[in-house]
C-alpha cells in the first residue's frame, strides 16, 4: 500500500490488494452500522479508550491545587502515552489482517475493526428520538437531548432544545463520521483510531473549568489543541459536504459564520447546516449561527437528517473513490515494473 495514503508501508507492502480492502473494509463498516449498530460496551475499543483515559486522569493528572504549567505537563504525557498505545495496538492489527488474509477476508475483519470508530446510525436515532420526545412534551425533550449534548438543558425551549439537537447533529458528522473516515482513507485503521481517541480525550479533558476535583483549564488544553488539529480538515470537507447536500451556494455566509464559534472546526458543520436549513442555530449566551434565519421547526430536524445522510453517502463515495485510485496506481506501477 502506498506510505503516503497507508500507515506505515514497513508493515503493509506497497499492494494494490491492501488498498481494495481498505476500501471493501469501509463499506463493510458502514454496513456493520447501517444493520447491526454499536457493539456491547464490553467490546467496544472507544469505551476502553474512555476507561484508559479516565485511569491516567485519576493516576497521574494533578489535582486542583497545582501549577499550571504541570497541569499541562501532565495532561500532555498521560494523552501522548496513551495516543501510541492505541496506535500501536491499531498498526499491529492492521498488519496481521492485511498480511495474513485473503484480500476478501482482510476487508470483512479490517470493517469490523473500523465500524466502533464511526457512529452515523446512533447519531441519527439519537437526534431523531429527541425530536419525538419534543413532541411528546418539552420535558422529556429535555431529558433526551441531555444524552446527547453536554450543555445545561433544564431553561432551553423548545425551540433550543430542537436547535441543540440540530448543531449536535452537525458537529458530530464531523467528529463520529466524516473524520474516522478522512484519517482512515490517509492512514488507515491507525489514522481511524487516532483520530476516535483524541475526539475521546478532546470529549473528557478538553473543559476549561473545574470538574471531578481538577482544573482542566491547562491540563485538557493538550487534548484540546490535539483535537482542533486533527479535526481542522475534515471539519471544513463536512461543511462543504453539507453545502452540496443542500445545494447552498452561501460560501461567504458559511465563513463568517464559521468565526462566530469559541471552536476553530465546530462552526463549520454547524454554520453549514444552519445555513442548509434557513434556520437560526444557537448555544445562548455564546453564539448565534446565521441569526436572521427563522426558528427551527420539526420538519427541519427530517430535512437536517436527509442532508447528513446525503452528506455520509457522498463521503463513502469520495472515500471510496480515493482508495480505488491508489489501488489503479499500485497496480499500474507493479506492471511497469514487470515490463
Amino acid at each position: 500500500m502506498n506510505p503516503a495514503f497507508a500507515f506505515p508501508a514497513p508493515w503493509t507492502g506497497p499492494d494494490p490488494l491492501g488498498a481494495l480492502a481498505c476500501a471493501g473494509a469501509l463499506l463493510a463498516a458502514l454496513a456493520w452500522d447501517r444493520w447491526v449498530g454499536e457493539p456491547p460496551a464490553r467490546w467496544h475499543p472507544v469505551v476502553w479508550m474512555g476507561r484508559a483515559l479516565a485511569f491516567g486522569e485519576r493516576r497521574m493528572l494533578p489535582s486542583a491545587d497545582r501549577r499550571n504549567g504541570w497541569h499541562f505537563m501532565a495532561g500532555a504525557m498521560v494523552w501522548c502515552g496513551l495516543a501510541a498505545l492505541v496506535s500501536i495496538a491499531a498498526i499491529v492489527l492492521q498488519a496481521l489482517l492485511l498480511r495474513h488474509l485473503p484480500a476478501p477476508a482482510a476487508a470483512l475483519a479490517l470493517g469490523l475493526a473500523l465500524k466502533p470508530m464511526l457512529a452515523w446510525r446512533m447519531l441519527r436515532d439519537e437526534v431523531a428520538a429527541v425530536e419525538s420526545a419534543l413532541g411528546r412534551s418539552l420535558g422529556e425533550g429535555r431529558a433526551r437531548l441531555a444524552r446527547l449534548v453536554s450543555r445545561e438543558v433544564d431553561a432551553l425551549d423548545a425551540v433550543q432544545v430542537r436547535e441543540s439537537a440540530i448543531e449536535s447533529l452537525a458537529e458530530n458528522l464531523n467528529d463520529s463520521v466524516v473524520a474516522p473516515i478522512f484519517w482512515f482513507v490517509l492512514l488507515g485503521l491507525p489514522g481511524a483510531a487516532l483520530y476516535r481517541f483524541a475526539n475521546t480525550a478532546d470529549a473528557m479533558w478538553g473543559y476549561r473549568t473545574v470538574r471531578r476535583g481538577r482544573d482542566w483549564e491547562w491540563a485538557g488544553k493538550w487534548a484540546a489543541r490535539a483535537d482542533d488539529a486533527l479535526s481542522w480538515l475534515p471539519a471544513r470537507l463536512t461543511a462543504a459536504l453539507l453545502m452540496g447536500a443542500a445545494r447552498c451556494g452561501r460560501w461567504r455566509a458559511l465563513r463568517a459564520a464559521s468565526r462566530r464559534t469559541p471552536s476553530p472546526n465546530g462552526g463549520w458543520p454547524m454554520g453549514a447546516m444552519a445555513l442548509a436549513l434557513g434556520v437560526r442555530l444557537s448555544k445562548p449566551g455564546a453564539y448565534a449561527l446565521n441569526p436572521g434565519g427563522r426558528p427551527a421547526g420539526p420538519a427541519d430536524t427530517d430535512r437536517a437528517l436527509a442532508h447528513a445522510s446525503n452528506a455520509v453517502r457522498a463521503c463513502m463515495l469520495l472515500g471510496l473513490a480515493a482508495l480505488v485510485s491508489i489501488a489503479w496506481r499500485l497496480a499500474a506501477r507493479a506492471v511497469e515494473s514487470v515490463a
